[in-house]
């Protein structure tokens, strides 16, 4: 919206720097960090008065989070969509349907996982909606927004599906596209809730991943910078870097406050969102692939649910501990704080390597 003072620079030249879009990400991001720092202490005091007991946990869980966690609020991914949607409404131009797209992917899986908290809470137990109800909404949320993306593309990419490494080498799904790209925003979203399970775990690849499809967006509907890279050129996806720079910023502000010893829980309000938002960009930008690559730390923890439950209903057996594969490495008698940071260095590595794809082709 600020970008509507950029034809003012005539009567004050300091508004021609909104026409820019690198400036009005960093204020995207600055804007969220500020909202996020301002408003946190106050909800998540209302959580606390709200929650009493807070999140419930998992009784077969390790067992330090029945002492450590007890009594922590969750449904700190409203904290998160606050400062996310309030800072991207506020940077970014808003005749772009792309960004529209994104908050409405963003909002819908928002409110799911509010839902899917709010009865953990009331039912004080660690398990929500049922499983298929919450997938059936997620995959219809999924579902109109990857039919917009494929009506409003532009350079006949709406129905292309592309490989890193190979250049100009795409596939016409046709409206098969559809489906995938419902399965990789789907997907997505809940295997970032998978990853949320200990302080700090999901934020940080989150905004790691957040930072590098920012640069990927940027760069994808930048005509030049698309041709150098021989990347595919979508135009209007520039826009989307404000929203990934307002969602760095809001991730580093609930960081503050989700660092260990967390005071609040990001819950499934946050998770499901940050993840369904990372795969729609991805879907946007034509880059399904390297969103596997570079969130590679969510597809190990989704691989290890995956793994774990075909193992134990096939033979009996369980191949990990405990899963997700953060809980495994716990029961091992690894310290939180050290899975943790390992798997932020492993989130770098993967987000490199997931960069390179757009010049190694």
């Amino acid at each position: 919206m600020l970008n509507l003072l950029a034809p003012l620079s005539e009567q004050f030249q300091p508004f021609n720097l909104f026409r820019y879009l690198t400036f009005r990400t960093g204020g995207a991001l600055m804007t969220a960090l500020v909202f996020s720092f301002v408003l946190g202490p106050h909800v998540i005091a209302w959580l606390k008065s709200k929650q009493g007991e807070g999140q419930p946990i998992r009784l077969d869980g390790p067992e330090g989070h029945l002492i450590r966690k007890k009594g922590t609020p969750t449904m700190g991914g409203f904290l998160i969509l606050t400062a996310l949607i309030g800072s991207t409404l506020l940077w970014a131009e808003l005749t772009n349907v792309f960004v529209w797209i994104v908050l409405f992917v963003t909002t819908g899986f928002g409110v799911v996982g509010f839902f899917d908290d709010y009865r953990k809470l009331t039912k004080r137990s660690s398990t929500g909606l049922s499983g298929r109800r919450k997938l059936l909404v997620e995959m219809l949320i999924a579902a109109i927004a990857c039919v917009v993306i494929v009506l409003v593309t532009e350079n006949q990419y709406g129905t292309k599906f592309a490989l890193p490494f190979l250049k100009n080498l795409l596939f016409d799904l046709g409206w098969f596209i559809v489906p995938v790209s419902i399965f990789v925003v789907v997907g997505a979203s809940n295997a970032v809730n998978l990853t949320d399970g200990l302080d700090g775990l999901a934020i940080v690849p989150s905004m790691i991943a957040a930072a590098s499809f920012g640069l990927i967006a940027y760069l994808t509907g930048n005509l030049v910078f698309a041709n150098y890279l021989q990347i595919q050129h979508v135009p209007g996806t520039g826009e989307l870097t404000v929203f990934c720079g307002a969602l760095v910023g809001a991730g580093l502000g609930f960081l503050w406050f989700n660092a260990p010893p967390a005071m609040v829980f990001m819950g499934d309000t946050g998770s499901l969102a940050i993840g369904a938002a990372l795969g729609t960009i991805a879907v946007i930008t034509k880059n399904e692939i390297v969103l596997a690559i570079i969130g590679g730390v969510f597809v190990l923890e989704t691989v290890s649910v995956i793994v774990q439950v075909g193992s134990f209903k096939l033979t009996g057996k369980r191949v990990f501990r405990m899963a997700p594969i953060h809980h495994h490495f716990e029961k091992k008698g690894w310290q939180e704080p050290t899975i943790v940071i390992r798997f932020w260095i492993i989130a770098v590595i993967l987000a490199i390597i997931g960069l390179s794809t757009l010049k190694l082709r």
